[in-house]
């Protein structure tokens, strides 16, 4: 581990001249992309698609935001072969009772809104571990079926335990290497 001051992504030249370059007002989420596809260019000498790392799917999560916003490395943590996800929702649960879009938000909220959730990830994961036992639902107006409140089942804690002891040397682990890539990659 270095001594080395880190330099925030505002500090780095490729953040700090698209922070520059967002100073001026743009309307249309098109014009947004096109502008990011400029400054790529610019600083990069190639297209987004033909730059040797970003080419291709990979491409897409580096495009769509800046910092601050969406991040890729918190969305593959999150996404279905991520692996956290249905741990952090069945915390959520154990908590308190949620209904959907309850979750959703605090998901939101515990990524400081680098990543947002999709219901068309969310509502079928419910369903899933309702199917399965480990939540209930229940609607809040049974005649309307407006918003359905989970709960935790017993089962639900008991395998939120067993994902917690599986999942926590790892995100240590992950933790750990991350670290060190930081502190290789980014030493003065």
């Amino acid at each position: 581990m270095g001594s080395h001051r880190k330099r925030s992504k505002e500090e780095t030249p490729f953040w700090r001249g698209w922070q520059e370059r967002r100073r001026v007002k743009h309307h249309t989420p098109r014009e947004v992309r096109e502008m990011w596809r400029n400054h790529f260019r610019d600083f990069f000498g190639t297209e987004p698609e033909d730059h040797w790392f970003f080419r291709g799917r990979r491409f897409k999560g580096w495009a769509s935001s800046e910092p601050g916003t969406y991040n890729p490395f918190v969305g593959l943590m999150l996404a279905k072969g991520g692996g956290l996800l249905p741990l952090l929702v069945l915390r959520l649960l154990e908590k308190q009772p949620r209904y959907g879009n309850e979750i959703m938000k605090a998901l939101q909220e515990h990524t400081n809104g680098r990543w947002v959730s999709n219901p068309g990830v969310i509502y079928p994961m419910l369903n899933f571990m309702e199917r399965h036992g480990l939540v209930e639902g229940e609607w809040e107006d049974k005649d309307r079926r407006t918003r359905r409140f989970y709960r935790i089942t017993q089962r639900g804690n008991e395998e939120l335990a067993r994902l917690k002891d599986v999942m926590k040397p790892r995100l240590e682990e992950a933790s750990e290497i991350l670290q060190s890539l930081l502190d290789e990659l980014f030493a003065a």
